[in-house]
């Protein structure tokens, strides 16, 4: 089975700025015999409160004749407790209703895919401990499949023990809430978005990719991290095992955030240096 693996297109009704590499992105995608689409999140520029932002990107997601799985990123549901817009009921239900679950399962013979909502994780809530009791139910009922998940955020950006690192990994207390279960289950593949890079990696067992934007770069504004700043996808070939290719689509104009974020985050653009939008 082949899954193309797309992440953080930024698209927008009122802010239009990515919206051209769509047109690209889609004709990759129809030609590249995906069984299946995964998008990893910043389906919007501003989806966290408007509903055009959600409806405008869901209008293009139903252009692709391939069926598509899509999990939430922080500009879509909101992001940290503290955060200018934190994950909340409004935000959740929007996402839920305008694109559906925030979090996932789908078997596909001997494989087990699983989308989480990685915006959840950061709260010790009722949605948090929620979604973690069913990732340990999907994982446990899964049988003889090999699993696959699928996120936003990355667990971890230089070492897998790593310290908090605020905006861009997921927490660690539930950091290893997930390494716990990686390490009880099969999981073969953690892929995620949001770092506006691309990279491949391991932790133990499990391979880690860090799929490209098909929107932006950031340039000397964001934090020094592992990878390549690139546009594409990637593509993740199932059978026994999983193997995986970044790849860097033709005719996607390369944006740098740093000369657009007045424009499209004007509120971030204050912000100090590895606290930028991504």
């Amino acid at each position: 089975m082949k899954i193309v693996q797309i992440t953080d297109t930024h698209f927008s009704p009122t802010k239009p700025h990515f919206n051209g590499n769509w047109q690209p992105l889609a004709a990759w995608i129809e030609q590249s015999g995906a069984d299946l689409v995964i998008h990893t999140g910043d389906l919007s520029v501003d989806g966290a409160d408007k509903d055009a932002d959600i409806g405008f990107c869901m209008e293009l997601m139903r252009e692709i004749s391939v069926p598509m799985l899509l999990v939430p990123g922080n500009h879509d549901v909101g992001h940290l407790p503290g955060s200018l817009q934190p994950v909340n009921a409004e935000r959740l239900e929007r996402w839920r209703r305008l694109v559906g679950p925030d979090y996932w399962m789908e078997n596909a013979g001997n494989w087990r895919f699983i989308g989480l909502d990685s915006l959840l994780m950061g709260f010790d809530d009722a949605e948090e401990k929620a979604q973690f009791e069913w990732l340990r139910a999907a994982l446990g009922s899964r049988g003889g499949r090999r699993v696959a998940l699928f996120a936003h955020k990355p667990l971890f950006i230089d070492e897998p023990g790593e310290g908090d690192t605020g905006y861009w990994s997921v927490r660690p207390a539930q950091r290893q809430r997930l390494y716990d279960l990686i390490g009880a289950h099969d999981v073969a593949l953690f892929a995620s978005g949001h770092l506006h890079r691309a990279w491949q990696g391991k932790y133990e067992n499990t391979a880690l990719v860090w799929g490209p934007s098909a929107a932006f770069v950031v340039g000397d504004m964001e934090r020094d991290m592992p990878g390549e700043r690139l546009l594409g996808a990637v593509v993740h070939e199932f059978d026994d095992t999983v193997t995986s290719e970044i790849v860097a689509i033709p005719r996607m104009t390369v944006h740098v955030l740093d000369d657009v974020v007045e424009e499209v985050y004007p509120h971030e653009a204050h912000k100090v240096r590895g606290k930028v939008a991504s």
